[in-house]
């Protein structure tokens, strides 16, 4: 079967095929040419999930889907939330000209840095759109933010993550362990279970 991310992130699209295996094949949109920004200006993961997802099948007419990722940290109100992305770039001026992952962790590390609770979660919300109909999937894994970077597996905030019942971040993780119990297989793992019983 095939199906369309509406993605152009390299790492994603590795991760998203290895979770759902040589049954589908996934294509990025760099597969269909297409190289405009896709928008998501919306302040929950669900809709930008939701409006990335249709703008493709809009474009297409292929039945596609399109992820959103947060990481709430519940001392910071759940920020970065819906903003982990682009957080470094917001109202901070000494980060622009840093790796935007790096400002990232950088950016969040300070915030934290004398803070005792350090509670959080990444949560993905997948929006699939199969012949003109949306279906929404989501996956959370509960942890903690770490004192500092460890790790250079996996990306974006991996190396200061660490899941519960587990004393390595993600990205000190193989991809194949993290594959298994990270929030992205999560959501993936709803959606492979739904395509399965279609």
């Amino acid at each position: 079967m095939q199906l369309i991310f509406a993605s152009n992130n390299q790492h994603k699209l590795e991760e998203i095929s290895a979770l759902l295996g040589e049954k589908y094949q996934i294509l990025g949109l760099k597969d269909l040419q297409m190289d405009e920004e896709i928008p998501e200006d919306h302040d929950t993961l669900e809709a930008n999930a939701s409006q990335k997802a249709w703008y493709i099948f809009d474009r297409t007419g292929l039945s596609c889907f399109a992820d959103d990722t947060g990481l709430e940290v519940d001392a910071l109100d759940g920020a970065p939330g819906v903003y982990s992305a682009r957080y470094s770039r917001m109202g901070h001026p000494s980060f622009p000209e840093m790796e935007a992952a790096q400002g990232n962790i950088k950016k969040l590390l300070l915030k934290m840095e004398d803070v005792m609770e350090r509670s959080a979660r990444f949560r993905t919300v997948i929006s699939l759109v199969l012949n003109g109909k949306e279906y929404q999937f989501e996956g959370v894994v509960e942890g903690t933010i770490t004192k500092s970077a460890s790790g250079v597996k996996g990306f974006g905030y991996d190396p200061i993550f660490t899941p519960s019942a587990y004393d390595i971040t993600f990205a000190e993780m193989e991809p194949s362990l993290k594959n298994q119990i990270s929030h992205r297989a999560r959501a993936v793992s709803q959606l492979v279970n739904f395509l399965k019983r279609r």
